[in-house]
């Protein structure tokens, strides 16, 4: 499949009609329609209204829309997931799974539902069983039935339940992030960081953009419109990079350097597998471009 850019997922409240009309201007990659968190238990069948409603009715762009559905068993879940498919968002977004059966369930819910086959699963992984079974969880993805490709950190609901304080730097948190990064990686699927709080401290969170890029996530998701600047600034490739980028590939494609694994460029040992990342940054940084 084609390399999609996610460096921001933007979390938009499903009961603010004025929200979600916002949406469609806002320079995100990602647009996460929430129909749980965000959304009051006596408001859950209105917000499920507006948001299939909204993305029936289309207008993003190049935007990747998500509809974040209420856990499968609450009184809500089944419903959402139902009317979600109907609306064949790009994906939508399943909390508080668990287990490999929670993922194979979620997918046969949008199966039955009739969700068209573009419609992805994406899953949180916010509960302690999710950390402990994680590489088992993602390992569905081998299987096409699972329509799964995007794992979501849920840092908040991971402190809430191991009782872990969500600091500064978060060293809580880092064990998690690099266990659910590690199966993300060993089965082909992107994953995106949790969400910082304090929206209004920036250089808190360039920071923690910083170290979740740093330890290998593909982008972040995000509570306010004013951090999507930073969050798309961190995780795009710089320029600098992505030229060097283009220079190992080239290097490497010369009829003269076709069998050889290690190449000195610019006084600098480069190996072949230096030329396979090199690819990737240049086919994100095209899509970047070609989105704005």
């Amino acid at each position: 499949m084609a390399i999609r850019p996610r460096r921001s997922a933007l979390y938009m409240p499903g009961s603010n009609a004025r929200a979600l009309e916002k949406a469609r201007t806002l320079n995100a990659d990602a647009l996460i329609l929430d129909l749980e968190d965000a959304v009051a238990p006596d408001a859950k069948a209105i917000a499920r209204e507006q948001v299939t409603a909204s993305v029936a009715a289309g207008g993003y762009g190049s935007r990747e829309v998500v509809i974040r559905v209420n856990g499968l068993t609450t009184p809500w879940g089944h419903d959402d997931i139902v009317a979600a498919a109907k609306a064949g968002p790009d994906a939508i977004l399943v909390p508080k799974v668990s287990s490999p059966g929670d993922v194979m369930r979620a997918a046969k819910e949008l199966r039955d539902a009739g969700a068209p086959e573009h419609t992805r699963l994406w899953i949180m992984m916010e509960t302690p069983l999710a950390i402990l079974n994680a590489d088992s969880i993602v390992r569905t993805a081998a299987d096409p039935a699972s329509r799964l490709s995007v794992l979501v950190m849920g840092t908040n609901d991971i402190a809430k339940e191991t009782r872990a304080r969500l600091t500064l730097g978060r060293q809580s948190m880092l064990a998690y992030l690099s266990i659910c990064v590690a199966a993300a990686r060993a089965h082909g699927v992107d994953i995106l960081d949790g969400v910082f709080n304090d929206f209004s401290n920036e250089a808190g969170f360039r920071a923690e953009c910083e170290q979740g890029r740093d330890f290998g996530m593909d982008g972040k998701t995000l509570i306010h419109p004013n951090q999507l600047a930073v969050c798309n600034e961190i995780f795009a490739p710089p320029a600098a990079e992505v030229d060097m980028a283009r220079k190992i590939i080239a290097a490497f494609d010369l009829p003269e350097n076709s069998a050889k694994g290690v190449l000195q460029l610019e006084g600098k040992m480069v190996e072949r597998l230096h030329a396979d990342m090199a690819r990737r940054t240049v086919e994100i940084a095209d899509a970047i471009a070609a989105r704005t």
